[in-house]
């Protein structure tokens, strides 16, 4: 096609080989996904199917899904391959090890057990390659080449963790001597003893190695968010509101990993389901997607997570005080105490809101108190042309807009 002395060459469309990342990136998450459906079946058969497990299972999900979005996105971002690697080594951890207690510990005829007690371990690597996002994150290169040697360390210290486990296994199937406990896992690795007995120390190594990568990758991350500014300070607030949210999830999830029934089994899967936070703000800070809306997200969750506080808090001393003290049933204790935590909740939500906002979103804040100050001017003024650009600088002010028109109709129309 030629135009004004300009030859354009007809669109060819893609190169073939920009679509193997998608292929590729796909394949893994369907493999992740098929991984996921198979794991509820064989966990009810391994009767190992607890709020816990589920949670896990759909967080690892989460970690594929969101993996699989940035990889199709950004397939030369290593961010997307790591979560989308990682949530598929964790989720197959919890089908293997459903099947291998089917097969080595309630004696079920079932073919592949030693590809299943193979495949067991691979949580190790998969929380590997998590840590490692956090410490590429945000767009798969090491923040300070001075890092270099921490990642080689960590990579090394990692596949010599696979390697023995591999090893291990591969020696307890050659000579038949597989036990697995209650959860699936190979005793000689769980449970190092005898001729394995070095691997329990190989094993501090690694979590001690693994623990202090994740802390020093996390602390240089802070360390950035206080020097950054812009899209880089909201992407790296992004990662760390994900982790503040996830890690107490995952200190109630290990507090009642024991429990299997009950409240205590609820909450502990309540607390594994909030480590989707983790991946779901990696996710959203490398998509750039609603990468401003955090401060607005933060204080909400600080505000309404204050008064359902102190409203629970205040519903309880109501109930307490009207039975005990004043000698009220109590159906009438909980309909009075339900009222009034009602009425209350407009007036101290209001409150709680203006005090986050003045301490964690100043830019909220500031934005009211300047539509305020205009609103009291406005009532007092009489020029036209004035009031405009007052009307201008206000908006300019608190939104801080790409651009700014304003359209006044003409007098009599």
């Amino acid at each position: 096609m030629t135009g004004a002395g300009i030859t354009v060459p007809p669109s060819r469309g893609p190169a073939p080989f920009a679509r193997w990342p998608w292929l590729a990136a796909t394949a893994v998450g369907c493999v992740a996904v098929a991984v996921v459906v198979v794991t509820f079946p064989l966990g009810s058969m391994a009767r190992q199917l607890d709020a816990q497990n589920i949670a896990s299972t759909l967080v690892a999900l989460v970690f594929a899904a969101v993996g699989w979005l940035v990889a199709v996105r950004q397939p030369r971002n290593w961010m997307g391959w790591l979560l989308l690697v990682g949530g598929l080594l964790v989720a197959l951890n919890f089908a293997a090890s459903y099947y291998t207690e089917l097969v080595y510990r309630d004696g079920d005829h079932l073919p592949l057990g030693a590809v299943a007690l193979l495949l067991q371990p691979s949580w190790a690597p998969g929380i590997v390659s998590f840590g490692l996002a956090i410490l590429l994150f945000p767009d798969g290169r090491l923040p300070s080449p001075k890092l270099r040697w921490v990642l080689r360390v960590y990579l090394g210290v990692g596949a010599l963790w696979s390697a023995g486990t591999v090893g291990i296994t591969i020696g307890a199937i050659a000579v038949g001597h597989v036990r697995v406990d209650s959860t699936g896992n190979l005793v000689s690795l769980d449970h190092p003893h005898g001729a394995t007995e070095w691997w329990g120390i190989v094993q501090i190594v690694f979590f001690a190695l693994l623990i202090g990568v994740a802390v020093g990758s996390l602390a240089g991350q802070v360390v950035r968010f206080r020097r950054s500014a812009g899209e880089r300070h909201q992407q790296l607030k992004w990662l760390l509101s994900g982790i503040v949210v996830a890690m107490p999830g995952l200190a109630l999830s290990i507090a009642f990993g024991d429990a299997t029934t009950g409240f205590p089994a609820l909450v502990g899967g309540f607390g594994f389901a909030l480590v989707a936070a983790m991946p779901l703000g990696i996710g959203v800070a490398v998509m750039r997607y609603r990468l401003f809306d955090i401060d607005r997200l933060i204080s909400r969750t600080l505000a309404y997570g204050a008064v359902t506080a102190l409203l629970a808090g205040a519903y309880v001393g109501l109930v307490l005080l009207s039975t005990r003290e004043l000698a009220f049933s109590s159906e009438v204790a909980v309909a009075v105490s339900t009222l009034a935590a009602a009425a209350a909740f407009s007036p101290v939500r209001r409150r709680v809101q203006h005090f986050v906002d003045r301490r964690f979103n100043r830019a909220r804040y500031d934005a009211d108190l300047i539509v305020a100050a205009f609103a009291g001017r406005l009532q007092d003024a009489t020029d036209p042309d004035a009031t405009t650009l007052d009307l201008s600088t206000t908006v300019q002010r608190a939104l801080e807009p790409a651009h700014l028109s304003l359209w006044t109709a003409e007098a009599g129309s």
